[in-house]
């Protein structure tokens, strides 16, 4: 069978593949599915689902306005239609001050929908959960099929091997969040833009339209698409000697991904009142620093027509707001808003698993050998061939280098989550190189055509033993890559490599959703049911709420409250985000003063949970 899929006959075998290709999406969906059950609410699924829940009974966005709607849709719907199955009632909380008055109060919603409205906010996670399992898959099915077309069934079966064994994919599939989901339209729509400049047809173009309506309907980072696609459409076209052609229908592309966004934009503004539409978007921008683009925003948002676009518009910009004002994190012992230009790279370095690194180093190795020399000679003319003649991966590394460039660029840096985008254009290209070293087929014909026999049968052996060399580092590196990964299970969340120290060691360089998102609060509630702890004071970052959980024994705590109020024995858990926020230093320019962690050092850390919550037992 393993010789069968390695051919090149790619008809005689693609059932075979398909099966290995299932089965490894099978895998994937299996260790993400039963590691998602044990995890609280993260971060962000805190507003999330409870917006997506309102958009879809309530037909109304005034919550979470600044990420588009769709991916919260498909968690709001499939929790609704949990209800339904389980005949299990869902309170919706709609007379508590932060649906009625606040503007875009989703913090305070969601912990009141979820927490504080007699509902089972277990169930309610689960169910908004499920759906972006369902766009994990198609993720993957979509970059095998990619790379089959592109590289065979070699190269389609290791690009997806090394998506199905991510641990940030498998991480970030689980949760109700628009990472995994802004990567999925990504890629899914620069497939159908490259089909479609390559191959133009009426059903290429509306494929490639209607991806793009989508992608602008996922996450507003999906916006790079517009210069990205412009680049590409230029570029090919002046290849092709058919620009007009090209733009025009680069144009149209635009028009249907746009179209498709009023009439999803209208279902949400439908029961949202005008006049508060108006008010939420005028407060919005009460302190914008460019009015000018505000303005036309602000105008639209009272116009029955333009309504929708409105809304559209202002998430835009509020996001655009946001990447610009920063977060305040903690990377390599210093906490600051503004970002650091090394943070996204060095993430990456620490984050993936090492066998990545490894593979992609010999896919730049062999790419390297296989420029023609001397490279100096006619490289304006050489450029151009090249680029006609492989215009799919100058369109993948394109994107690659677009894409982290913003990011180096950006104020936001919060997690590797945020480059998830280029993680399938890498191994896409990871795998066109390696489906080429293992390809044996050429080497093999030009072995028969040699007319000496003695000749050819040393060479036939001696390609004999280059190719089970080479298929055994293979094989080897990617048993060593899927080892790694499961291993962890199931704290795929907070993996580090082994130039990190691993995972026990991720929370000294960074924090945040690289490590603690809030996803150990039901492990640590489980620690202290084990423990027969009767009281702990906990200090925690993150979607879920301890007194959910913890109920009575819950105290909280900060890190500005005074260590001598802390009785003299007691227990004490810290999230790692908060922990090392009150150890880092403050960058240069960032004006930080948190409270103090500093006295714990004299006690003895009892346990980690989850690699997440730092557990004390003080005794002074």
């Amino acid at each position: 069978m393993f010789n069968t899929i390695l051919s090149g006959n790619h008809k005689p075998n693609n059932k075979i593949v398909n099966a290995v290709a299932v089965f490894l999406l099978g895998l994937m969906l299996a260790l993400a599915f039963f590691s998602m059950k044990d995890d609280s609410s993260s971060m962000d699924e805190l507003p999330h689902i409870p917006s997506g829940y309102s958009y879809i009974t309530q037909r109304d966005m005034r919550l979470n306005p600044e990420h588009p709607p769709l991916l919260k849709d498909l968690a709001g719907l499939s929790v609704w239609l949990g209800s339904k199955v389980t005949n299990t009632p869902i309170n919706f909380p709609s007379e508590v001050e932060s649906w009625e008055k606040e503007v875009n109060g989703q913090w305070t919603f969601g912990r009141i929908f979820l927490y504080q409205s007699d509902n089972d906010a277990d169930k309610i996670i689960f169910w908004g959960r499920l759906p972006m399992l369902l766009i994990m898959l198609i993720l993957g099915w979509y970059i095998f099929i990619w790379a089959k077309e592109l590289y065979g069934p070699k190269g389609g079966l290791i690009a997806l091997f090394l998506y199905s064994f991510s641990p940030t994919f498998i991480a970030h599939g689980r949760y109700v969040t628009t990472d995994v989901g802004a990567a999925a339209a990504f890629f899914i729509a620069i497939y159908y833009m490259v089909k479609q400049l390559k191959e133009p047809s009426k059903i290429n173009l509306a494929l490639a339209g209607l991806t793009f309506g989508i992608a602008m309907l996922t996450k507003f980072s999906l916006v790079l698409l517009i210069p990205y696609f412009i680049f590409l459409a230029v570029v090919w076209g002046l290849l092709q000697k058919r620009l007009f052609k090209t733009i025009l229908a680069l144009t149209l592309v635009g028009l249907i991904g746009m179209a498709l966004v009023y009439p999803v934009y209208l279902f949400h503004i439908w029961d949202y009142p005008l006049e508060r539409q108006l008010s939420d978007t005028q407060y919005h921008f009460r302190d914008f620093a460019f009015p000018k683009m505000a303005d036309p925003i602000i105008w639209m948002a009272d116009k029955p027509i333009l309504r929708p676009y409105g809304q559209f518009f202002l998430g835009l910009l509020m996001v655009i707001r946001r990447a610009t004002g920063g977060n305040t994190t903690y990377f390599l012992g210093e906490v600051s808003n503004q970002g650091w230009y090394n943070y996204f790279p060095i993430v990456f370095l620490i984050k993936v698993p090492l066998v990545l690194l490894i593979l992609a180093s010999i896919s730049l190795v062999l790419t390297a050998f296989q420029i023609k020399k001397p490279f100096w000679q006619k490289p304006i003319r050489r450029s151009k061939t090249w680029i006609k003649d492989h215009f799919t991966e100058f369109a993948l590394i394109s994107f690659f280098v677009l894409y982290w460039t913003s990011s180096i660029s950006s104020n936001l840096n919060i997690g590797v989550r945020h480059v998830l985008p280029t993680f399938p254009i890498l191994y896409l290209l990871i795998s066109g190189q390696l489906s080429k070293w293992l390809d044996f087929k050429s080497a093999w014909k030009k072995i028969l055509s040699l007319k000496d026999v003695s000749k050819g049968i040393r060479s036939a052996i001696f390609l004999g033993l280059k190719i089970y060399f080479k298929y055994l580092v293979i094989i080897a590196l990617l048993i060593w890559y899927a080892f790694g990964v499961i291993r962890i299970y199931p704290y795929f969340l907070t993996y580090f490599n082994e130039l990190a120290g691993g995972p026990e060691n991720g929370y000294r360089y960074v924090t945040d959703s690289n490590l603690d998102w809030g996803q150990d609060l039901k492990r640590l509630a489980s620690f202290v049911e084990e423990n027969n702890i009767d009281k702990i004071y906990v200090d925690y970052f993150g979607g879920g709420w301890p007194e959910y959980y913890l109920g009575d024994k819950f105290e909280p705590w900060w890190d500005k409250r005074d260590y001598n109020e802390f009785p003299d024995q007691g227990w004490l858990a810290i999230s790692a985000t908060f922990l090392q926020g009150t150890r880092g230093q403050a960058a240069h320019g960032f004006d930080h003063q948190p409270g103090s962690y500093n006295w714990v050092e004299q006690y003895d850390l009892f346990t980690v949970v989850g690699n997440s919550i730092f557990v004390y037992n003080i005794k002074k």
